[in-house]
């Protein structure tokens, strides 16, 4: 396929912004059970405009992939059948949550509303959060499922591409709470560093499967079936006219082979090795610049990595329209 730019930055931006909410929240429930110390209601409050910001910008990106914006709105009313319209559902209501989520900690909110065993206080932030957490692992699933449910892109049609839509995501949100929290100068670095670094690993795994998976499967449909013709011997010379066309921009990214593996390469190094290693330094040199400089070079390398997830999968109509005359 013909990677698109716009999907490209929304798919990234969204998923840091909901992996930087999930940060905010867990550290608030660890923060709970006393096993982190308490944070500020600033805190909470910056980092949720963080994740609105990013939120915001992924859609925003995303308009850019319209042909008529105005109607956008639209694309919502087909929500029993189709996964996009789920994504434009569920996206504006994560959003909404983790703005009440921020919002109820900047206007200091947060007085217990009952107390649970007479040990687990709860406040509006944490219900608000709960409900929050629920609508950003829809958008993780609904965002993915726009891919993974499409039967005839083999590359695509598996629960790898939910893991890795969820793990990749999951790994820079907190790669950006740690970064934020190394900016900030408090304690909580090593926690949301440790959890980047989970999510990260386990995203390698995901990942590294799939691509192991993409390279090792062959399709069942060829050239023989996609016009009729059974003959031993089959080449196509040309696609039917001299020019190119819809068909041959949107569905075929027309890139080498060896730039492809380039680009595998560097999403690899710059997504799964150098942020991790980063982080490490970051533990051992109590550096507080090499976990924005994590975040920075993951989040760059998940641009490739999404350009690349997009050039992995190979549309069945490039069978009769792969080259011209």
């Amino acid at each position: 396929m013909h990677p698109a730019f716009s999907v490209i930055f929304l798919t990234t931006l969204i998923g840091a912004g909901q992996g930087l909410f999930l940060a905010l929240y867990t550290g608030q429930l660890y923060s709970l059970a006393n096993l982190l110390p308490v944070q500020s209601d600033k805190f909470y409050a910056v980092g949720s405009l963080a994740a609105i910001a990013l939120l915001i910008g992924g859609l925003v990106a995303s308009v850019f992939h319209l042909g008529r914006p105005e109607r956008a709105w639209r694309a919502a009313t087909q929500w029993r059948t189709s996964w996009l319209s789920r994504e434009v559902i569920v996206l504006p209501a994560a959003m909404a949550l983790t703005f009440l989520y921020g919002l109820f900690h900047y206007l200091g909110w947060t007085d217990p509303l009952f107390v649970i065993s007479e040990t687990l206080p709860v406040d509006l932030t944490l219900i608000i959060g709960a409900l929050a957490t629920v609508a950003t692992f829809l958008l993780f699933l609904c965002t993915a499922m726009i891919y993974a449910s499409l039967r005839f892109i083999k590359a695509w049609h598996s629960p790898l591409t939910v893991a890795n839509f969820l793990f990749l995501g999951v790994a820079s949100g907190f790669m950006l709470a740690a970064a934020f929290s190394a900016y900030l100068g408090n304690n909580l670095v090593s926690f949301y560093g440790t959890w980047a670094v989970v999510a990260t690993l386990l995203g390698a795994i995901t990942r590294g499967f799939s691509l192991y998976r993409n390279t090792r499967f062959r399709c069942k449909v060829d050239l023989k079936s996609a016009i009729g013709v059974h003959h031993s011997d089959l080449h196509q010379k040309a696609q039917g006219f001299m020019g190119g066309s819809f068909n041959t921009r949107e569905f075929f990214h027309g890139k080498s082979e060896g730039f492809l593996l380039m680009l595998r390469y560097g999403f690899l190094l710059m997504v799964f090795v150098l942020p991790v290693i980063l982080i490490v330094l970051a533990y051992i040199l109590e550096s507080t610049r090499l976990p924005m400089a994590a975040f920075v070079i993951q989040y760059f390398g998940l641009l490739i990595e999404r350009y690349h997830f997009f050039t992995e999968a190979k549309h069945p109509q490039n069978l009769y329209y792969q080259s011209m005359a």
